[in-house]
């Protein structure tokens, strides 16, 4: 007998089984799916041997210590922040603690002119080399910068024993050394750009060359590559067009070349002088790093390198968590972090939800240098949730609190949102367990909620949610919630 009151079904929040737990579950009922079933995804991999670095290159001890070194006038200037800036540390008569915030006026992440001074005159330093050294703590991720405040980043909490840390976040720097070394307001922002992409090139070069290389060879392959990126864009004009540019106005190549490489000589990657550049133990350690994360990938079933952030997420949507990250990895290592970030975030605007989900993922890989990108889009309302819960794990959350950071309307629409992904791409019982981990405590106050929201996705949800579950009389009023929905009736 049906009932036309629908069930007051308590939910149950689920905790998912460790994959361990599911394989032994499922031979003791011998319904593991076989690989060739629909939805089965084969991504077992040969096992390869750990790559082992060039010969030469020094033990991770050895460039930790290299970092340590080359980062310590930064750790000396977040140390200082740390101890002096925390709120409640203020001496009496000294300026406030919240000195330290980034300067809002003058760019997010910039030291008030004050607390400058305050820290060059404890530190017996200039207030321009306490601001450089700054601004590479925070792209080291040694402080991180969280809206109108600074704290110190987890890494200067492991940095004296924690030698994995310490090489990330001499990457980090490694990755935004054309921010450590600002190009001349003279030269036109495009050309700067380009010399930025092309760079990798050039660093693979002298990676492997593992030597010195004359700057006239490193001069010819940016021009060969800058001539490629102007080919690919394949750039045609229309309408009207000015007066062609005189050559001799546009910056020549050796002027972008020669940034660049005391830019990344700024950072440690590079030595420059007498017309070579040669890569440090660092710098070469760091560019065989990348090249290893492009040929792994290369070499594996999905080799998602050279397509696009949402043909890479569509190819990666059906890996297993660590197989996907190494596919992030190597993705992202083929192209700058800016456009990586930008194309990223491109991608989970758009409509397929499971993307967007996918998109946040490789925003986890990526870290702290997306963190202004990914805040830039906390007001967008199909990224909201993502992008708080997000900000939230950079922060230093417990991952088991995060969605705490929610209210509830915005972790119902990224129930909705999920639903929506597993309707299009996963199978039945997926969604019937995803019905299950809603924080709402019953399912009449799920559909009242998820009627209120306006997902755009709610009625195909609804529709999809009715469809599988095996209750005749939950079906039933999934059913009504969805027509509801569909005609705009309460």
């Amino acid at each position: 007998m049906t009932s036309r009151i629908p069930r007051d079904s308590r939910l149950r929040l689920v905790r998912a089984q460790s994959p361990r737990a599911e394989r032994r579950a499922g031979a003791e009922r011998g319904t593991a799916r076989p690989l060739t079933a629909p939805g089965a995804v084969t991504q077992q991999r040969a096992r390869r041997p750990a790559p082992r670095p060039p010969e030469g290159t020094p033990a991770p001890g050895e460039l930790a210590r290299m970092a340590r070194q080359g980062l310590a006038d930064a750790v000396t200037v977040a140390r200082w922040a740390d101890r002096s800036l925390r709120p409640g540390r203020s001496r009496p008569g000294a300026p406030d603690a919240n000195a330290g915030a980034p300067d809002a006026r003058g760019g997010r992440g910039t030291l008030l002119a004050e607390t400058a001074e305050r820290a060059a005159a404890e530190l017996a330093l200039t207030p321009d080399q306490v601001r450089a050294d700054w601004d590479t703590a925070r792209l080291a991720g040694l402080i991180e910068v969280h809206g109108d405040s600074a704290r110190p980043g987890w890494r200067l909490r492991a940095w004296d024993r924690d030698d994995a840390a310490v090489l990330r976040g001499w990457v980090a720097l490694f990755d935004a050394w054309s921010l450590t070394h600002a190009a001349s307001r003279e030269l036109a922002p495009a050309t700067v750009a380009e010399t930025v992409e092309a760079m990798p090139q050039l660093l693979t070069l002298l990676q492997l060359s593992a030597g010195p290389v004359p700057v006239a060879q490193l001069l010819d392959l940016l021009d060969q590559r800058v001539t490629e990126l102007r080919t690919e864009r394949c750039e045609i004009p229309y309408g009207p067009q000015p007066e062609p540019v005189d050559p001799t106005e546009t910056p020549p190549l050796a002027t972008l070349l020669d940034w660049a490489l005391r830019g990344l000589a700024a950072v440690g990657a590079l030595t420059y002088a007498d017309g070579q550049a040669t890569l440090t133990p660092l710098g070469s350690w760091a560019v065989w790093v990348k090249l290893e994360q492009i040929c792994v990938a290369a070499q594996s079933p999905a080799g998602n390198i050279e397509q696009s952030a949402e043909d890479m997420l569509r190819g990666c949507a059906r890996l297993r968590p660590n197989a996907a990250r190494s596919e992030y990895r190597a993705w992202l290592a083929a192209r700058p972090v800016g456009s990586a970030v930008t194309e990223l975030l491109d991608a989970a605007r758009g409509e397929d939800a499971l993307l967007r989900g996918l998109a946040f993922e490789a925003l986890r890989v990526v870290g702290a240098p997306a963190e202004s990108e990914v805040r830039a889009v906390v007001d967008e309302t199909p990224l909201r949730p993502y992008a708080l819960i997000w900000l939230a794990e950079q922060e230093g959350a417990d991952p088991e609190d995060v969605h705490l950071v929610l209210t509830r309307d915005e972790s119902t629409w990224l129930w909705v949102d999920t639903a929506a992904a597993v309707a299009d791409h996963g199978e039945t019982h997926l969604l019937i367990r995803h019905l299950e981990s809603a924080v709402q405590p019953t399912v009449p106050a799920l559909l009242d909620e998820v009627r209120r929201i306006g997902h755009p996705r709610t009625v195909q949800v609804l529709v999809a949610l009715a469809a599988a579950h095996p209750d005749p009389a939950l079906a039933k009023a999934v059913r009504r919630a969805a027509f509801q929905v569909h005609t705009g009736g309460v």
